[in-house]
């Protein structure tokens, strides 16, 4: 699937390196970025504040709201990916080792987002009692179950630590593409670039009158 869209992208003649994913890509991934720290930043709040507190109970009703749109949203990013995306071929200069890495790497952060708001939603289903998402109250749907809750409830956490990994791994390698390496790579994701560089030209031509 990668391949092929990638082959498409050389085949209409951008540049491997300077090709930029398409708008709707680089939408939903920044929007993806802003979601999970929500996520992280409510279960923060949950674990800074009383238990019992109504914040506490508003931030745990809103990380589990968001990790609803999360998914919602990873699903759409997998449709548009696997059928209508732009994917910009790796520089050249890229080893296949790295290129191999950064694929799994991104593939393991998808597969933790469709499952980590699976294992989230299961264990509070299987506590056995009524909670809130977005506004409504969802009723209590099964019975409580403490032995397969806590399956669920270490698989989440393990998810969590995962995830973190993934994304400051996702994060570190973009900063070594744009600081150390300079190919372009996370050029590709950023928003606005191509109106920036159309001003390059223009600025060098008045400098030289």
């Amino acid at each position: 699937m990668t391949n092929n869209l990638e082959s498409k992208n050389v085949a209409s003649g951008i540049p491997p390196g300077d090709g930029r994913f398409d708008q709707l890509s680089i939408a939903l991934h920044w929007f993806t970025v802003l979601l999970i720290i929500v996520q992280y930043g409510s279960l923060w709040l949950h674990d800074a504040a009383h238990h019992a507190s109504n914040f506490a109970v508003a931030s745990l009703s809103v990380h589990r709201s968001i990790g609803i749109v999360t998914w919602i949203v990873a699903v759409i990013r997998l449709v548009w990916r696997h059928s209508f995306a732009d994917l910009p071929p790796f520089p050249p200069s890229m080893p296949k080792l790295q290129q191999v890495i950064a694929k799994a790497n991104e593939y393991g952060l998808y597969l933790l987002l469709l499952v980590q708001p699976i294992t989230g939603l299961a264990r509070v289903w299987l506590r056995g009692e009524p909670f809130t998402l977005f506004v409504w109250a969802v009723p209590a749907l099964f019975e409580p179950n403490p032995a397969i809750r806590t399956i669920f409830i270490e698989a989440h956490e393990i998810g969590g630590h995962a995830l973190m990994i993934l994304i400051g791994l996702h994060a570190g390698a973009a900063l070594f593409h744009r600081l150390v390496l300079r190919d372009g790579v996370l050029q590709r994701m950023l928003p606005l670039l191509p109106e920036r560089t159309k001003l390059k030209p223009t600025l060098a031509k008045s400098r030289a009158k």
